[in-house]
């Protein structure tokens, strides 16, 4: 079928919006209506070469829509579906098997950025220019940065149709990695102090998700001071500019000493040694941001040697379902504003909705297909 999408045709390449072809769903997989994507910092570092997509490819991976068609063998939806894209998993390597599929063996170039298909059609892509020439397909398993995707059937999250689609997909990835970092990795207990290094969409989301929780003191750092005020709305306890304090002598002060945990969501690497050193002994830092490829960080050693935990965190780790499900439910409840964050784009206006998000003045960037 004919579809329009929005193509990276070379490393660092802008974003041209074409029409191309895509193959029908072959067995155990679900062709998906795009409503709206969300736009993420991964696409952007994954376009300047820092994850393996081969170009030309589309790009996407925060992406809701209604199912239209089933290949061979698909049961767990069928077409008017309202779904949300989860992240692709093999679900027989030992981590699937042990209910951890975001961390999935075949996750790297395999499932994510790899750009072509697995199974009968493995090695292939699914899109294709007018003239035959393949353009590489099925990053994090669906290239939703177009009108439709062709995904892995096992990979939806089915929604209530009631649900507001249109702000879904985030759900995906940016805002589940931000929340289920605190929901399923920290969990934190009654009177547990947590400090969130980077104010953006990722780093609210974990704000609004500790606010949940039994945590009792909830810091934001930030250099944008619009951006704390938000946080502060959303759940915050204290907040730091950055720009005009020593953010790790700040939360031993709000703390009276080290904070339980610390989220760093930025990727700016002098900004991890920060998330580091403001939790001490048996205290726990996760690393959520993309750093450039090949960033290193170093360390004090004899602080962390005694019980400091650095963990690295992809996708908020669990289940899709599972996680994406709650926070739909929270959102409706009105528990989970996350859509106090979202601002629409239209496909042709992904290069204009990076550079507003790397600007700050906005959280997170939707594409919206359809109105």
């Amino acid at each position: 079928m004919k579809v329009t999408a929005a193509v990276v045709d070379a490393l660092d390449g802008p974003f041209r919006v074409t029409e191309l072809d895509l193959d029908e769903p072959g067995p155990g997989e679900a062709l998906v209506r795009i409503v709206a994507a969300g736009i993420c910092h991964t696409d952007a570092i994954t376009r300047h070469g820092d994850l393996p997509m081969p170009f030309p490819s589309v790009l996407g991976h925060e992406g809701a829509g209604e199912v239209v068609a089933v290949g061979d063998g698909v049961t767990s939806v069928r077409p008017g579906d309202h779904v949300v894209i989860g992240w692709p998993s093999c679900g027989t390597c030992r981590n699937c098997r042990d209910g951890e599929p975001r961390y999935c063996a075949r996750l790297g170039e395999a499932l994510c950025g790899g750009g072509r298909l697995l199974g009968p059609r493995a090695g292939q892509s699914a899109l294709r220019r007018a003239d035959g020439s393949p353009v590489h397909s099925h990053f994090f398993g669906q290239s939703s940065f177009a009108t439709h995707s062709l995904t892995w059937a096992d990979a939806l999250v089915v929604v209530p149709p009631e649900a507001p689609l249109a702000i879904l997909g985030p759900l995906a990835c940016g805002i589940s990695t931000g929340a289920g970092a605190v929901l399923n990795t920290l969990r934190p207990g009654p009177g547990a102090s947590l400090v969130v290094y980077g104010a953006g969409a990722v780093g609210l989301a974990a704000i609004m998700a500790a606010a949940l929780s039994p945590a009792t003191r909830i810091i934001a750092v930030d250099r944008h001071p619009e951006r704390l005020a938000l946080a502060a709305e959303l759940g915050a306890t204290d907040t730091i500019d950055a720009t005009g304090a020593d953010p790790v002598a700040e939360v031993h002060r709000l703390c009276g000493g080290p904070a339980d945990f610390s989220l760093e969501c930025t990727g700016v690497v002098p900004v991890v040694r920060q998330a580091v050193d403001s939790v001490g002994m048996l205290g726990t830092c996760v690393l959520i941001g993309g750093a450039p490829a090949g960033a290193e960080f170093s360390v004090d050693h004899l602080s962390t040697l005694w019980g400091k935990r650095i963990l690295g965190v992809l996708g908020g780790s669990g289940r899709s379902e599972t996680l994406i499900g709650t926070l739909v439910e929270l959102h409706r409840q009105g528990r989970f504003p996350f859509d106090r964050l979202v601002r629409f784009y239209d496909l042709t206006d992904i290069d204009k909705a990076l550079e507003d998000s790397r600007r700050g003045s906005v959280l997170k960037p939707v594409l919206r297909m359809s109105h």
